[in-house]
């Protein structure tokens, strides 16, 4: 997911048309940070400064890492537990830990979503996720969405990615509600009807300034996710026909996210990939966001939804991932996941050794034994079941993700996809 830069009190409105933070599904970190590399004993994955993405590429990283079989470095999973508050709430990063959270403490719903997704999968901190689960349901708006900063209005990828934290741990986003509305509730207000001209089917960011709803490829990616009731991580749908937008008085979230997988076919179908345009300079790939469209479309209908961004990805997305980091690696391994599609062998690359090379080695071999994969799967859900704004931060976030790079900090590009 992306964020797309602009600074100074004008830049909130340009946020509000270039880009805001959200899930998502999905982020890198910076390459170009100006920072001197966090140290790696440290325990967190990638060398760039952590300030606004930490805890958004630590999560993916061991999300990631669990995906394909690798029991993540204790102090990888200590490094992310370290990060909570003691209301249940993560911040991007906090550079003393040891230092309690207090009312500048910038927490948010997305860093948050990702740390329970990723320590719910990898077992044994039960607690870290049910403190994090009651701090967003605190929040939950009374749309029955969420914003990226708590009581900020909502929007459909910080939604989505909340929506998936709840279902990764075992509880129904239907049930959590908020003056009686359901997150999918509020999801399915960012819908756009099939009758609209531009952008048919596809889900916006948010509605923008004159309450009109703008297509956003990456809102959709997130927002078909969502509506499916899926996380992070998922694996192919059932086979689903031609993808064709179909209008109801009131659409299913099943529709929903059918609709938006229409659009996210539409809008891949010329380049093999979905595109992005920064600081007025003229579209180009954007790795990231096509990363997360392979995921929505193959849990919609079926990997071969997605064949075509799949191989695309496949042949280009090496070099960006290497620039962006531990994120981007497990952007492409979800992606691969979620088409079943070997994660070692892509395109030429293994992205599990890539990944693992930009943080703590794993715990013991890289790769579980086999035989023992199942009952250690079932010892640590176990545990898991016995474990019970300021305008000038939001901006410093939009101007490190801006960068350029690809679920959730998870924020999209606004303008309007073709």
């Amino acid at each position: 997911m992306n964020v797309r830069r602009r600074s100074s009190a004008a830049a909130l409105a340009a946020i509000a048309v270039i880009g805001a933070a959200a899930a998502p599904a999905v982020a890198a970190d910076p390459s170009s940070s100006p920072s001197a590399p966090a140290p790696r004993s440290s325990g967190l994955y990638g060398t760039t400064d952590p300030q606004y993405d930490g805890v958004w590429r630590q999560s993916l990283a061991l999300l990631a890492q669990d995906t394909v079989g690798v029991s993540p470095s204790p102090a990888a999973v200590d490094w992310l537990t370290g990060q909570q508050c003691d209301s249940g709430a993560f911040a991007p990063f906090r550079a003393d830990p040891a230092k309690a959270c207090d009312a500048k403490t910038m927490v948010d719903t997305n860093s948050t979503a990702a740390a329970v997704q990723a320590l719910w999968a990898v077992g044994g901190r039960g607690d870290v996720v049910e403190d994090a689960l009651a701090w967003l349901k605190s929040v939950q708006n009374k749309d029955g969405g969420w914003g990226y900063t708590p009581g900020g209005p909502s929007d459909a990828n910080s939604t989505s990615v909340v929506i998936g934290a709840l279902t990764a741990a075992g509880t129904d986003p239907e049930k959590i509600e908020k003056g009686g509305k359901s997150p999918y509730d509020a999801l399915l207000t960012f819908a756009l009807p099939c009758a609209e001209k531009d952008g048919a089917g596809a889900f916006a960011f948010q509605p923008d300034k004159d309450g009109k709803l703008l297509a956003n490829a990456d809102a959709t990616a997130a927002g078909v996710l969502g509506a499916l009731g899926k996380g992070l991580v998922t694996e192919a749908g059932e086979k689903a026909g031609d993808a064709a937008c179909t209008d109801a008085a009131k659409p299913t979230r099943e529709q929903a996210a059918a609709n938006g997988a229409a659009y996210l076919t539409g809008a891949v179908a010329e380049d093999g990939h979905l595109k992005s345009a920064l600081g007025g300079s003229a579209d180009q790939p954007d790795y990231g966001n096509t990363a997360d469209a392979v995921v929505a479309l193959a849990a919609q209908g079926g990997a071969d939804k997605a064949a075509e961004p799949l191989a695309w990805l496949k042949e280009n997305a090496a070099k960006w991932a290497k620039e962006s980091g531990p994120a981007a690696y497990a952007q492409l391994i979800f992606a691969a996941r979620a088409t079943g599609t070997d994660p070692r062998a892509f395109g030429g690359t293994d992205l599990v050794a890539e990944l693992n090379a930009t943080g703590p080695s794993p715990r013991g071999s890289e790769a579980r034994d086999t035989a023992t994969t199942t009952d250690q799967a079932v010892e640590e859900k176990d545990e898991k079941d016995d474990s019970g704004f300021g305008v000038w931060w939001f901006v410093g976030v939009c101007l490190v993700f801006g960068i350029g790079i690809g679920f959730l900090l998870s924020g999209r590009n606004k303008k309007q996809q073709p």
